[in-house]
């Protein structure tokens, strides 16, 4: 097991029919997930496409996350929470001066995703959306309106994905207050 501390970012090769495990440690924390073909990173996951060809907003066991290609990136095997967010784009720091105005500017999941996926040739205008692990975002019916609540994953809540092709992955551990109900806590991973 491997342990992402708050508030930074990692990335790593997985290779198809491999297993990642994203676990919540302390429980109340949300990870970014990105995903690209390794063997061409032009090839990226897609919330339209995964909207699309799965026909849910609410993404968990037996779902899979889609390319912009159209092609399944990874299958959700496990998901102890059935609750994550495939809708807001990682954290910035324009996102920081925009809600949090009166806090510290952090560089975010945006900044920490960069820095983790450069030595793979990935620049910041190739990170999407990302599928925002145990991130709680509900949306009205009605209205349309969404809002960002703490998440309501606990302590050793996992979700479990397989490759469905050969993947560079970007993993957080979110640094944004209203994502994690305001406290920052690691993540953990396991690669299988």
């Amino acid at each position: 097991m491997t342990r992402i501390p708050p508030r930074s970012g990692t990335a790593f090769e997985l290779a198809k029919g491999a297993s990642l495990t994203v676990i919540d440690p302390e429980g109340s924390q949300v990870s970014d997930l990105l995903a690209y073909n390794a063997q061409d990173v032009r090839e990226v996951i897609s919330n339209g496409r995964t909207f699309d060809y799965e026909e849910t907003l609410h993404l968990s066991t037996g779902n899979r996350l889609w390319s912009n290609r159209s092609n399944p990136m990874l299958s959700i095997v496990e998901d102890t929470v059935r609750r994550h967010d495939f809708l807001l784009t990682p954290c910035s720091t324009a996102t920081f001066e925009h809600f949090y105005p009166e806090k510290p500017v952090h560089r975010g999941c945006f900044g920490n995703l960069a820095e983790a996926l450069e030595p793979y040739g990935i620049g910041p205008d190739d990170i999407p959306t990302a599928f925002n692990v145990f991130m709680n975002v509900p949306v009205d019916g009605e209205s349309g309106l969404i809002a960002v609540k703490p998440p309501v994953s606990r302590a050793g809540d996992r979700i479990v994905l397989r490759a469905e092709m050969d993947l560079i992955i970007g993993l957080t551990a979110c640094s944004a207050y209203d994502s994690n109900g305001g406290s920052f806590k690691p993540i953990d991973y396991e690669l299988g």
